[in-house]
């Protein structure tokens, strides 16, 4: 076969193949069964079902190795033999009529700090994974059905490191976000800053339901999209079967609109067969594929889990806030010498509310070990703010562990010609999607003059292009020196920063205050630099985004370079203005004046102020505060308020999750004084996922808002059959009975637990929950209520057990 990467490049739409576990449950694997397990002991069933797929037109045709880590086969197994066994399944079937996409799918584990499992240690078990892929006749790395942006990187690298096959991502989606909050233009902007080639969207819903999803990657997508919906959503019919209703012709209509969007490959999802590909085929013929051009023109973007900062020309310039740094901060160093974080998110929250998009965040201080403190930091930071962060540290080994521990695409500070720099950190930036600066320095010798920094520029772009590191990862450091000692600096400042976006089309930064030391009026100075560097075509500067001066220029700027249209930000931000008062935010930020310190135990949990809280219980004890009276007038509305936050998109999983352990941190606290007192438990509930389905990570969540909330939980587990769910719940004397199920096939386990407790006459409630869980099933079923999150859940259980 020739390599994947020239079907990639021509100029026709090509098909993937469906489904494959409802035709391998036709071909005997069990419910519960392992499919890698049952695809070892019978092989001739998983190449029958590629070559049905084949036979269908499928061009591309995957793995049955979605389980395949060591996290989902489980002890004793061999990650990469399956692989291996089954990468070469398909290649047999396939045979020289269609190339093989080696599946990788979810750990079912969240990496720290919203999970139990280390980056690395996801990288190095995808990182088996890939390897029997590989070693099996794989012609494509398929990261799919990712629900974690964090996750999806890892795989990423694993694929990176351990081969040099072209990779694909596929993440799925539900109302506009992932389960962990990533939109879909940011797990583009992200994947695009990886490298990777081929990225989508899967499962989750039909094809009429994912036109949303689609059509909001497009605003820069440069990458080929491959799209693969179920076929429709999953109903139970009359026997208490999972089936999908959308039929292959009606399938076919609905997925041809992904093609005038930009499709290059079109497959199914749960639910379609050889048939629905067929369908799509035959309406699809030689459809030539043409990628639209992006609405947006190409720029370099710095992404959050959460968000995407782009930094382009004719775009508002960003503010990189300054703060995050011990530099003349005895508070701020004293806390990092210690391991606290305090300060540093107080400075990371008030910088963004006073306008600064992008964060930098140093931790060089006397007596601190960078390598750990500042991965460390950057964890916390990315569950506390939503703004991207730019890693600042000359020490690589500490950058590189930043790296691991950041859920995006962070903007790196910096590479310069000092000798290695390029060689050991650009190839780094290049695998994890790193946008870096540029600082124009080389040896000794500082280049004062425009023509000398541009050499410098010109040098280290050739070195960074010979390194296979892509333009779009770099932004270029004017390289600001004070007016004081150098008066030709700000003019020199200017000439690169136009000839940056002229020659380049290069974004630029600087670092703003350095121009104006050693004179007075030193805001005056800035502000003015400002205007004349954003006029020449600055498109972002570190500085300090607290300065009233600066936000009054950086928005007026704007209106006059004809990027605030209608001036809307500036009359938002300055309608009340009066000089001297300030203003703004500066456009683009997302809040207005200083973060709000945190004052109650209320602060701390919708804040998720974890290493706080236990002191300011101890605080509020000391002054006669009554326990009862903390639990139920400031931290059961506090947790309740974060809840109504999440079901209002205002928050997502890992802002849930970290107020959710700031409030167990809290109740572990307060419980000898409860218990003391005589304080009980809401009520008892028995929770598991159900037998044959092995995923804990919804259940999980529901089981930390439950105790956040008063209940008593008894966690089973996962793969737990109805009887023994049933006899715990009589045994614990439980008044709920929670279950749980990631998968179509084993949902319908649920009824068991149903009509055990009904058979049993158990004077207790089922709620029922999950991905593929609806309403109408949990109906079908006689449960007595369903929940589709913890939030939800929690409030279910309250009224059932008033």
């Amino acid at each position: 076969m020739p390599d994947f990467r020239r079907l990639l490049a021509d100029g026709l739409v090509h098909l993937f193949d469906g489904g494959m576990g409802t035709l391998l449950q036709a071909r005997g694997l069990k419910s519960g069964q392992s499919p890698e397990m049952f695809g070892l002991a019978n092989p001739e069933a998983v190449e029958s079902v590629h070559r049905d797929y084949v036979a269908a037109g499928s061009r591309v045709v995957t793995t049955n190795t979605f389980g395949g880590t060591a996290f989902k086969l489980g002890f004793g197994q061999d990650p990469v033999g399956v692989s291996r066994a089954m990468a070469a399944c398909a290649r047999r079937a396939a045979g020289e009529h269609a190339f093989v996409a080696g599946s990788v799918g979810p750990t079912g584990h969240f990496v720290k700090p919203m999970g139990d499992v280390g980056f690395r240690e996801l990288v190095a078990a995808f990182a088996a994974q890939v390897r029997g892929l590989a070693e099996g006749g794989a012609d494509l790395i398929l990261v799919e059905t990712q629900f974690d942006l964090a996750e999806a990187r890892a795989a990423v690298i694993a694929a990176r490191e351990t081969c040099d096959l072209p990779v694909a991502v596929s993440m799925t989606f539900d109302k506009g976000a992932c389960l962990t909050g990533t939109a879909p233009l940011t797990f583009i902007d992200t994947m695009q800053n990886m490298g990777v080639e081929l990225l989508g969207t899967n499962c989750s819903a039909g094809p009429e339901q994912m036109l949303d999803v689609v059509r909001a990657m497009l605003p820069r997508l440069s990458t080929p999209l491959v799209v693969q919906p179920n076929a429709g959503l999953p109903e139970l019919d009359d026997q208490g079967r999972t089936v999908f209703r959308l039929g292959p012709e009606e399938f076919a209509a609905q997925v041809m609109g992904f093609v005038d969007m930009g499709a290059k490959f079109l497959g199914g999802c749960c639910g379609t067969t050889p048939e629905h590909i067929r369908a799509v085929g035959a309406r699809l013929g030689q459809r030539a594929w043409v990628l639209p051009e992006p609405p947006e023109p190409p720029c370099l973007v710095v992404t959050s889990r959460f968000a995407s900062v782009p930094l382009g020309h004719g775009r508002p310039a960003v503010i990189i806030g300054e703060r995050i740094n011990p530099t003349g901060k005895k508070e701020l160093t004293a806390q990092l010498q210690e391991g606290r974080f305090d300060e540093a998110v107080r400075l990371a929250e008030e910088q963004v509310q006073a306008g600064a998009r992008i964060l930098d965040v140093n931790v060089g201080a006397p007596m601190v070990d960078e390598a750990a403190l500042l991965p460390a930091l950057v964890q916390t930071l990315a569950t506390r703010v939503q703004a991207p962060l730019c890693i600042d540290s000359t020490d690589i080994g500490a950058v590189r562990a930043a790296l691991d521990a950041y859920p995006g695409s962070p903007l790196v500070n910096s590479i310069s010609g000092e000798p290695g720099r390029m060689e050991e950190l650009g190839p780094l930036c290049r695998l994890y999607g790193a946008p870096f600066i540029l600082l124009p320095l080389k040896g000794r010798k500082l280049p004062v003059t425009a023509a000398e920094r541009l050499d410098v520029v010109e040098e280290l772009l050739a070195q960074a292009e010979g390194l296979g590191i892509p333009r779009r990862l770099i932004v270029v450091d004017a390289l600001v020196l004070t007016v004081s000692s150098k008066p030709q600096s700000a003019l020199a400042c200017f000439e690169v920063i136009r000839q940056c976006r002229e020659r380049w089309g290069l974004a630029t930064t600087c670092g703003l205050s350095n121009i104006s030391f050693g004179l007075p009026a030193r805001e005056l100075l800035n502000s003015s630099f400002l205007t004349m560097g954003l006029a020449h075509g600055l498109t972002s500067f570190i500085a300090n985004p607290g300065s009233a001066r600066l936000r009054e220029s950086l928005a007026s700027a704007e209106v006059l370079l004809a990027r605030d249209p209608q001036a809307a930000s500036f009359v938002a931000g300055f309608s009340g203005w009066t000089p001297g008062a300030g203003g703004g935010p500066a456009q683009g930020g997302p809040g207005s004046g200083p973060a709000e310190p945190v004052k109650t135990l209320g602060d701390a949990v919708i804040r998720g102020a974890k290493d706080s809280i236990c002191a300011m219980i101890d605080a509020e004890l000391a002054q006669g505060a009554d326990p009862f009276a903390l639990v139920n007038g400031q931290l059961i509305p506090a947790i309740t308020e974060v809840g109504e936050k999440y079901e209002r998109k205002e928050y997502f999983l890992p802002q849930l999750l970290q107020s959710a352990e700031t409030m167990q941190a809290a109740f572990s606290h307060l419980k000898p004084l409860l218990e003391a007192a005589g304080g009980a438990p809401r009520a008892k509930v028995v929770m598991a996922t159900v037998e044959g389905d092995i995923h804990d990570i919804g259940k999980n969540i529901v089981i930390l808002m439950l105790r956040n909330n008063g209940f008593e939980v008894i966690d089973l587990g996962k793969d737990v059959p109805a009887a023994r769910i049933v006899e715990a719940a009589e045994r614990e004397g439980a008044s709920l009975i929670g279950l749980s199920a990631l998968m179509t096939t084993t949902m319908v386990r649920m009824r068991d637990t149903v009509e055990l407790v009904r058979e049993k006459a158990l004077p207790c409630r089922v709620l029922v929950g999950g991905a593929v869980v609806t309403q109408d099933f949990a109906d079908s079923i006689g449960a007595d209520g369903y929940t589709p999150d913890a939030v939800s859940c929690v409030k279910l259980a309250k009224d059932l057990t008033a």
